[in-house]
């Protein structure tokens, strides 16, 4: 399949209501909820979209554009939110990732890219060449990796109290395991 940047785009431009829907206005639980140690909870996963927003997608198409594979992106630090905004409620979170969306959309189609432009080619640090087109396609991509694990990461709130109909429900048995109780003794 080609990639094509009005698709991309189209599912980008989503992301931000789709949040807004499913994390806006409700009570901790639900926003505070993960799937154990070292993994985030909703408002955290949040927090990292509005990181990337800031340092990762427009800054490196930016070096593709101007600078190519002669200069390689800067490292994305995947944990740089936890320290940022973990004292923002999830409402502020979500102004702030619909407000950086729109900018940043606005400066991709701003740029008018051609298929020689999303060919072009940046290095990534641990990845080594990678295409315009493809960085873009990935931002979408990334955008949907993070939706399904929010809609996860919530759903395994509740895993232990749908009973039977856990063995109906695939999202369940998705991402880290939970970890197991331990064994009960005595008796």
């Amino acid at each position: 399949m080609l990639f094509r940047l009005e698709e991309a785009l189209e599912i980008l431009e989503r992301t931000p209501a789709t949040l807004q829907s499913m994390l806006g206005g409700l009570t901790t639980g639900w926003l505070e909820v993960d799937e154990g140690p070292e993994t985030w909870n909703p408002r955290e996963v949040l927090g990292h979209l509005i990181h990337g927003e800031e340092t990762d997608w427009i800054p490196r198409a930016r070096i593709v554009l101007e600078e190519g594979e002669a200069r390689p992106f800067d490292p994305f630090d995947r944990f740089a939110h936890l320290r940022r905004f973990g004292h923002l409620g999830v409402d502020e979170l979500l102004t702030r990732f619909a407000e950086l969306r729109r900018e940043n959309l606005a400066t991709v189609r701003s740029w008018r890219l051609s298929e020689e432009q999303l060919a072009l080619r940046g290095r990534h640090p641990a990845l080594g060449a990678v295409t315009l087109g493809q960085l873009l396609a990935t931002w979408a991509v990334h955008d949907l990796n993070h939706v399904v694990q929010i809609s996860r990461v919530m759903a395994k709130r509740y895993s232990a109290v749908v009973g039977p109909w856990s063995a109906f429900l695939s999202v369940l048995a998705l991402g880290p395991k939970p970890p197991e109780s331990p064994p009960k003794t005595g008796g």
